[in-house]
């Protein structure tokens, strides 16, 4: 694999500006713009995953740990587990583009997935970012070809989501030499075999830190396995620190500033993520159509019936929507890396920065990511009807295997609250100008209807959809504020609605730039099957959007004042819905032929 990073071909913009700014398709990165190489590198995950990986699906699901860690070391042999470390330590040092890619490509069996994401993201991350020379030099080399695996073990049984809500205690010994832990984690993912551990800890129950714990060290032990709802061959199980002896070299990062590395690494945890949930939708479609195809009743396939048509179109147009977002968001991100000089002093520390700009979009691709590939696995179990209930078919450890991504990488419920929060911290703060663009609004919309420009082309209804999706996301959010201000986070309901607003938004915005991008390179003809996705997606997105900000405006105001903010609001969501069955059909018609999701 060469080591050059991609071309960027995505506008630098802030993060969260979706809100309120307007982009072009140029300024955005979509799969369309891959390079060779990184076709190259995905070809080469995939055919890592078909041929090594799920072969031995058998003995991964039944916790045969040798299997799944000779296959990690396959995996670094290929290149595939070097791609985030830097050059320096025997890695690869590849954009973020090619990372999720990887990530993407490799989750046809998500047991297997999730340890290979375990080790190269949140478990070889820290060190890369927050690792002094000698930690460096000592650990990077070997996570990054397989020879270790690596764990990332911030969870606890009574803290969980509050992670600053530690239990687990650090102090240093008498000598000066050591620091002594004491404490339990739990549900930490490849435990049962890893060489290398990042462990949190409050260092004299106050200083929030981390230390690197190789596996056998004095006092560190490793309790029994977890058994699963699903990813039942991945490796989970607690950890028990009893007066475990760390070298004082050990630490990583500063102590007391544990919180950068945790939350930080989450963000890249977050992106990879949403990708691999495109990919584990695509494969889950894939399975479903081959039987739908072959499936008859009535004489005749069931591919051809309306419900089941239906059903198909709702996973293309999902996953059609979802690359948009992931590569739109991952594009953005490689071009806030692009003229970084890794090698620099500090250079790791302004990395993190500059993702960490990108925290709502890695925020909405774990949350959106994670339910569409749950309506997609769910569909698919539908479709194979009594047999997708069985667990010698597909559909069956994918339905089961999907749903912990709701809660890895921070639950649905907290990064729902990450989304609103910081957008609104960050507006409160004058980095974001979206206060002005709130009170533009709400001085707009009171003073009635005014003509706005139109768009022209096959999706000039979309985009007034899209401005109109824009302005109830804002004026949702604004009526909230006047009612709340300050107090805000404390109304965790409307915080989610407003955050499936900002999703919705999103996720419609990309599915159109991607479409425009296409018919710019393909012409119309050439981009039929974009067209019709992203028409069928933001219409239902919209439907989505205006049951959340009536949700928020139903909370925030009553009597004459209710009457009035609900005049506005259904004056903004007037429109003409698209014929998503008609649209439906022909998008199902597409993948049908295709055998699987295609543009």
């Amino acid at each position: 694999m060469a080591t050059t990073n991609a071309p960027v071909t995505a506008k630098r913009v802030k993060g969260g500006s979706f809100l309120i700014e307007e982009r072009q398709p140029q300024d955005i990165f979509t799969p369309e713009d891959f390079t060779d190489e990184h076709r190259q590198i995905a070809k080469t995950a995939v055919e890592f995953t078909n041929n090594e990986v799920l072969p031995l699906a058998k003995e991964i699901e039944a916790k045969n740990f040798e299997i799944t860690r000779g296959l990690l070391r396959k995996a670094g042999e290929l290149g595939l587990m070097a791609v985030d470390v830097p050059e320096a330590y025997g890695g690869l040092e590849l954009d973020k583009v090619t990372s999720a890619l990887v990530a993407e490509s490799i989750s046809k069996l998500a047991s297997f997935s999730v340890a290979f994401a375990a080790h190269v993201g949140i478990g070889t991350l820290p060190i890369v970012w927050y690792g002094t020379e000698a930690q460096k030099r000592k650990y990077l080399p070997k996570l990054a070809t397989g020879e270790w695996i690596s764990a990332y073990a911030l969870s606890e049984s009574s803290s969980a989501s509050d992670a600053m809500n530690c239990r687990t205690r650090a102090v240093l010994s008498a000598d000066g030499k050591h620091y002594v832990l004491n404490g339990e984690k739990m549900w930490i993912t490849n435990s049962g075999f890893a060489d290398l551990f990042t462990v949190f800890v409050k260092i004299d129950g106050e200083k929030f830190s981390a230390f690197l714990i190789e596996r056998g060290t004095p006092g560190f032990a490793v309790g029994a396995e977890e058994h699963k709802l699903g990813i039942r061959g991945s490796s989970t199980c607690p950890l028990i620190l009893s007066d475990c002896m760390v070298p004082v070299e050990n630490l990583l990062g500063e102590p007391g500033k544990g919180h950068h590395i945790a939350f930080n690494i989450l963000n890249i945890g977050r992106f990879k993520l949403g990708a691999a949930c495109v990919g584990g939708a695509r494969n889950s479609l894939a399975d479903g159509i081959q039987y739908a195809k072959e499936r008859k009743a009535f004489g005749k396939s069931i591919c051809e019936f309306g419900l089941i048509q239906e059903k198909l179109a709702d996973c293309a147009a999902g996953i059609y929507a979802g690359e948009a977002m992931v590569y739109r968001t991952i594009g953005m991100i490689d071009a806030a890396l692009a003229d970084m000089d890794a090698a620099a002093e500090g250079a790791s520390r302004e990395i993190q920065k500059r993702i960490e700009e990108y925290a709502v979009e890695c925020s909405i691709l774990k949350v959106w990511g994670s339910e569409m590939l749950d309506m997609v696995v769910d569909h698919v179990l539908q479709i194979y009807a009594g047999y997708g209930y069985v667990e010698e078919y597909p559909a069956e450890r994918a339905y089961r295997d999907s749903r912990i991504n709701r809660i890895f990488e921070g639950t649905n419920e907290i990064n729902r609250l990450i989304i609103t929060g910081w957008l609104m911290k960050r507006a409160m703060a004058g980095q974001l100008p979206l206060l002005p663009a709130i009170k533009k609004l709400m001085d707009e919309v009171m003073s009635g209807p005014s003509a706005g420009e139109d768009a022209e082309g096959p999706l000039a209804a979309e985009h007034k959809l899209l401005a109109n999706a824009k302005k109830l996301g804002l004026f949702a959010a604004g009526a909230a504020s006047q009612k709340y201000m300050t107090a805000m986070a404390d109304q965790q309901e409307v915080m989610g609605a407003l955050a499936d607003c900002i999703t919705e938004v999103y996720a419609m915005e990309s599915s159109i730039l991607r479409a425009e991008k296409l018919i710019a390179n393909k012409g119309e003809a050439g981009a039929k099957a974009a067209i019709a996705m992203t028409r069928f997606y933001v219409s239902k997105a919209m439907e989505r959007i205006e049951l959340a900000s009536r949700r928020v405006i139903a909370t925030v105001a009553e009597g004459d004042m209710l009457r009035t903010q609900m005049a506005i609001l259904r004056r903004l969501g007037k429109y003409e819905p698209a014929d998503t069955i008609g649209l439906g059909r022909q998008i199902a018609r597409h993948v049908i032929a295709a055998g699987r999701y295609s543009l």
